[in-house]
């Protein structure tokens, strides 16, 4: 963020404002963990704070402080439609296009309001008056921590802004072992921790709290895990069938792709979950190395997101959206190919 738009954005917190704080469809811990971070932080300054996503999201993230005061659109569309234009600020935070916000892209685009965007995602849309967008940096949580470092803040840091800072972070680093995380996040995680975030605790609610039903769907999606040698690829499939016989809750495959990339010589992992609810297949990619699966992404699979971690949809079928990943393999076999 520009120094002429952290002045300009500090006046404008300077007195208090009607704002409200959105992310993007399906929130993951990130973009819970920074919505609430920058929640908490805001209503500590006095102003009417709210937060709305899009939709609902997995119960391992409900037990985050001030989780409750969170305003589900689809659930509450009236009253959530009322905040977004009577809003005076608008923070997006993890996703930087309104398409992104799944039904809630009509009404952002209509909102009068200015808007404040903190991501961390490639090519960002201009749509906001104050811009805080940074490739490098690995989670939008961290970016918060900065933002507030930026509004001369850090003297209001306390436990709950540190457990959801922290617990953004620690869910969009793979508990810190991804190649973004920097020494800069440790210092920022370290400062977290003196602030009150309890690692341990905050590490099993997230992980250790796994259903009997979930860890039978994971024997599913590995007993499904497809290698492609030639091609150093690994990819796992869950049907709507697999999903139901298992009782699926919405969080319950999180993480099952990093599964696929840890098998030995695999750069390219992907799982390829059937949603009859949205009627498309729902992907996650994942890479080791400089094999960009945000380029695959956008280029073959209406996705995108970081460069060893991205996102995609198909409209196929299950089995025909199989056929089609592996018949686009063939065009980056050098990429893929061990250095």
């Amino acid at each position: 963020m520009k120094k002429k738009e952290i002045q300009q954005l500090k006046t404008e917190l300077s007195s208090k404002k009607k704002i409200v704080i959105v992310t993007h469809k399906n929130p993951d811990g990130d973009a819970i963990g920074s919505s609430l971070a920058v929640y908490i932080y805001l209503k500590k300054q006095g102003h009417n704070v709210q937060v709305i996503v899009p939709n609902e999201y997995p119960e391992f993230l409900k037990w985050m402080p001030q989780n409750e005061f969170i305003i589900i659109y689809e659930k509450h569309k009236t009253k959530a439609k009322k905040l977004i234009l009577e809003a005076e600020l608008i923070f997006t935070l993890d996703f930087n296009a309104f398409s992104r916000a799944g039904d809630m892209q009509e009404i952002l685009e209509k909102a009068t309001a200015n808007f404040v965007l903190i991501d961390h995602h490639q090519q960002p849309d201009n749509y906001a008056k104050y811009t805080y967008t940074d490739v490098t940096i690995c989670s939008t949580a961290q970016m918060v921590y900065h933002f507030i470092e930026f509004m001369d803040g850090l003297d209001v840091l306390d436990k709950e802004i540190a457990t959801t800072i922290y617990t953004g972070i620690m869910t969009d680093t793979g508990s810190f072992r991804f190649r973004s995380t920097s020494s800069t996040t440790h210092r920022v995680v370290a400062d977290l921790i003196d602030h009150g975030a309890d690692n341990a605790f905050i590490h099993e609610s997230v992980f250790d709290n796994n259903s009997l039903e979930k860890m039978q769907l994971l024997g599913v999606a590995l007993n499904n895990l497809k290698i492609i040698p030639e091609y150093h690829t690994a990819y796992i499939t869950l049907s709507q069938k697999e999903l139901d016989a298992n009782h699926f809750k919405k969080g319950d495959y999180e993480g099952f792709v990093n599964y696929a990339l840890s098998v030995e010589n695999v750069i390219l992992a992907a799982i390829f979950v059937e949603s009859k609810e949205d009627d498309l297949i729902k992907i996650s990619f994942r890479s080791k190395g400089s094999f960009s699966v945000n380029k695959f992404a956008r280029n073959h699979f209406e996705g995108g997101g970081h460069d060893n971690a991205s996102g995609g949809k198909s409209n196929r079928s299950l089995e025909d959206t199989i056929s089609y990943f592996i018949s686009k393999l063939h065009g980056y076999k050098i990429e893929l190919s061990h250095d």
